[in-house]
């Protein structure tokens, strides 16, 4: 069972995402409590891939309240866990052009924090107004059939 902590509504705007991946996230203990918490934001954030390893930079997770000098700092770049065969595929993908690695959504899955990695393209402006478009025009007719009860 899945519990949604934060998810990053905006990436699925900006990009074209062909592909998920889940992946488990390097935490200290204050940064645990947070995301417990719901206290994460994953709006500006990115992953990269680096010497085979792969890390997660712009994550802003705020400080726990009760975490005094032991508080983590809220924008470190943070380590992600996933197997060395999925890395290096992700690495090859990478490297085409105009691919990136956007974290969707982070989630407690069996008690432990995992990050779904989305490897998406840019979108252009026109297909954001066209996605726009398609989302009112499906809301319209939403309304329309929900009006019409039979």
């Amino acid at each position: 069972m899945e519990k949604l902590i934060s998810s990053n509504r905006k990436a699925r705007h900006d990009y074209h995402i062909d592909e998920t991946f889940e992946a488990g996230i390097i935490l200290t203990g204050t940064e645990v409590k947070s995301v417990r918490l719901t206290r994460v934001n994953l709006k500006d954030s990115y992953a990269r891939v680096e010497n085979s390893e792969l890390f997660l930079y712009n994550m802003h997770i705020s400080p726990y309240e009760q975490g005094n000098r032991f508080n983590h700092e809220p924008l470190r770049i943070r380590k992600l866990l996933m197997r060395k065969v999925e890395i290096g595929r992700l690495a090859g993908k990478v490297k085409e052009k105009g691919y990136t690695l956007v974290p969707l959504k982070i989630y407690l899955k069996q008690g432990l924090v995992k990050i779904e990695l989305g490897l998406g393209r840019g979108k252009k402006s026109y297909d954001k107004r066209q996605t726009i478009a398609e989302r009112e025009s499906r809301r319209d007719m939403e309304r329309v059939f929900k009006g019409k009860q039979y």
